[in-house]
């Protein structure tokens, strides 16, 4: 019977804290997701200039948009424009939402799923990477420097703005690096990661944040629609190079091994003698 009653309860899960995956060194994680940001930072500097090719590639895209019958970015502009507050909120999500999301949700996964933190930092990394390549064979204007489009710089007007006047005064960031959108690309991973690591049943509505970003990117005149097209195309081959991670259960899961009933020295013994007869 004691054999049977340490049988039961060697299938409960592991005490607080326990994962199933290792946490990588914390100091060579920290380092290889700061020289991630740099690279996303920096490299886009390299791409600066090109002003001619930008805003004939701006021109480009406009058009092809157009002759496919999407939806002018200035309708979503239009809805925001309603409230200087709104427009307000929707330039400060734009400059300060992208990189706090995006760090926090690696660190949750480092702490929390260290499997899925190795798998999606894995993706967001070739994901910036195919975009930095991007940036720098397609220059392209955003929208609010396009006069054909028609469209209000509302960060120059209504605040905050995370760029310069003119990109000429602009040291600390490329302009011109439009396509794809990684302030989409990365708020649509933040949202595919959290779904894949947790099995809330409400886990589905990580996918506001990436719908947020993408009403935000284009509702401010800082990417067209293709834009966030590219970076969830990018997106999807960068998921099929990187094997998902397979789901192993975590402490706060539905534990299948677990009785349904409490555990008594009846049920114990019950269950024991139930395995004894089977064997």
């Amino acid at each position: 019977m004691a054999a049977g009653i340490r049988g039961i309860r060697s299938t409960r899960p592991a005490g607080p804290g326990a994962t199933a995956t290792p946490r990588p060194p914390l100091l060579r994680e920290l380092l290889l997701v700061t020289a991630l940001f740099l690279v996303y930072k920096f490299g886009r500097l390299f791409a600066n200039g090109h002003e001619t090719r930008a805003f004939h590639n701006a021109d480009r895209v406009w058009d092809a948009e157009r002759a496919v019958h999407l939806p002018g970015e200035g309708t979503v502009q239009a809805l925001l424009l309603h409230g200087e507050g709104l427009i307000r909120a929707a330039n400060t999500y734009y400059a300060a939402v992208h990189f706090p999301a995006t760090i926090a949700f690696l660190a949750w996964l480092y702490w929390r799923r260290p499997d899925h933190y190795v798998w999606s930092r894995r993706v967001l990394a070739l994901l910036t990477t195919a975009a930095l390549a991007l940036h720098l064979l397609i220059p392209l204007a955003p929208p609010r420097m396009l006069a054909a489009s028609g469209l209000v710089d509302t960060a120059r007007v209504y605040g905050p703005s995370v760029y310069g006047a003119t990109p000429e005064t602009d040291s600390m960031a490329n302009q011109f690096a439009a396509m794809p959108s990684l302030h989409f690309g990365w708020a649509l991973m933040v949202a595919i990661g959290l779904i894949m690591a947790t099995r809330s049943r409400w886990r589905l509505l990580w996918l506001l944040h990436p719908l947020l970003t993408l009403l935000v990117i284009v509702g401010t005149a800082n990417h067209y629609w293709f834009d966030a097209l590219a970076a969830a195309v990018l997106l999807a081959l960068a998921l099929l190079v990187v094997p998902a991670p397979q789901h192993r259960r975590h402490d706060g899961d539905p534990d299948p091994a677990r009785p349904l009933v409490p555990l008594t020295p009846a049920t114990a013994a019950s269950t024991a003698s139930t395995a004894g007869a089977l064997r």
